[in-house]
């Protein structure tokens, strides 16, 4: 029941998932991807790499006994979370010490969320469709960064008794924002980064058997997959549209970058998609925080190149030139 454990860890991290002075989001219309939880080897490393080697504005988050957050957020809503433990008798319950010991103390990511459209909704099609679920989680009354007791939670969430795919899924919503200007304002900044990031595309779930996640993703009503390749990290599986993006469930494809991945992690969320404004700008940057040449590549989300980030974040990051709101799993080449 690793889902069910791992509901105390999501809650421990949207202690600040959004800013204190948050801005009015737009009326979503259908289910998207909301953010992926990535573990450093320590909160200072994981954010320097994503800043430093990478480009990214880093938020601050929160320090609660002893497992600290930031946040990577971008122009569509979506995040990168950051987590990092800083202290040997760190408090961690039962749902950090499963993602500790898959990662057996080393970076990368186990968990990702999908921001749903009807959370309500969702949760009664899934439950008719026979998954066990958890309660529907919110966030506290006195939440530090909410609105008050008088105002709706500022997230409610929930996730599944059993996990059905080979990572951890979940899904959340989110409580209309603030919509002062200083407030927009404050949002809009926090969302700007130098090497450009803009969306969050695509979540890679690597396993053994990516037909048993298309199907299990069928089940929860993504439908519409078509199969793909990626021989950049020799894999291959299916690209399946959530709203305007793409879940990528992936397995290995004869000997590669994917194959290591599984043989030394298991099962797990090997990468993700980031659209940028300019992709040569960021090309640009990652090489010169890397010290080293990268070639692009036509991708399943077109122009790519791929950021060497497996053996300092357990996780890769692809670059793409933004494709703004076209089909997802569409033809892009």
């Amino acid at each position: 029941m690793r889902s069910f454990v791992l509901l105390s860890a999501l809650i421990f991290g949207l202690g600040a998932s959004q800013p204190v002075a948050r801005a009015a989001e737009p009326a979503a219309q259908k289910d998207s991807l909301d953010h992926v939880l990535l573990w450093g080897r320590d909160i200072d490393q994981v954010s320097a790499i994503m800043a430093v080697k990478l480009g990214f504005q880093v938020r601050p988050g929160r320090n609660p006994g002893g497992v600290a957050n930031r946040y990577v957020r971008l122009a569509d809503r979506g995040y990168l979370e950051l987590l990092g433990i800083t202290r040997p008798d760190a408090e961690m319950d039962p749902g950090m010490l499963a993602d500790q010991a898959s990662l057996k103390g080393g970076p990368g990511a186990r968990s990702v969320g999908i921001r749903a459209a009807a959370l309500d909704q969702v949760y009664a099609r899934l439950r008719d469709k026979g998954f066990g679920l958890t309660p529907v989680f919110t966030a506290s009354p006195t939440d530090p960064d909410g609105g008050g007791p008088t105002q709706p939670p500022r997230w409610r969430l929930f996730a599944f008794e059993r996990p059905p795919l080979s990572s951890t899924v979940f899904f959340i919503d989110y409580a209309p924002g603030k919509t002062d200007p200083a407030s927009v304002a404050d949002d809009r900044l926090a969302r700007e980064h130098p090497n450009g990031a803009r969306e969050l595309s695509a979540f890679w779930l690597l396993s053994p058997d990516a037909e048993a996640d298309r199907q299990q993703l069928e089940k929860m009503g993504f439908g519409g997959a078509r199969p793909v390749r990626l021989p950049q990290v020799a894999a291959r599986g299916y690209c399946i549209p959530v709203g305007s993006g793409e879940v990528l469930a992936l397995q290995p494809d004869g000997p590669g970058i994917a194959a290591d991945a599984l043989r030394e992690g298991g099962p797990q969320v090997l990468g993700v998609s980031l659209g940028v404004a300019d992709l040569e700008t960021a090309r640009r940057r990652v090489e010169r925080g890397y010290e080293q040449s990268l070639a692009s590549y036509a991708g399943v989300l077109g122009k790519s190149f791929l950021a060497p980030t497996r053996s300092d974040l357990g996780m890769l990051i692809e670059f793409h030139a933004e494709v703004g709101t076209p089909a997802a799993c569409g033809d892009r080449s």
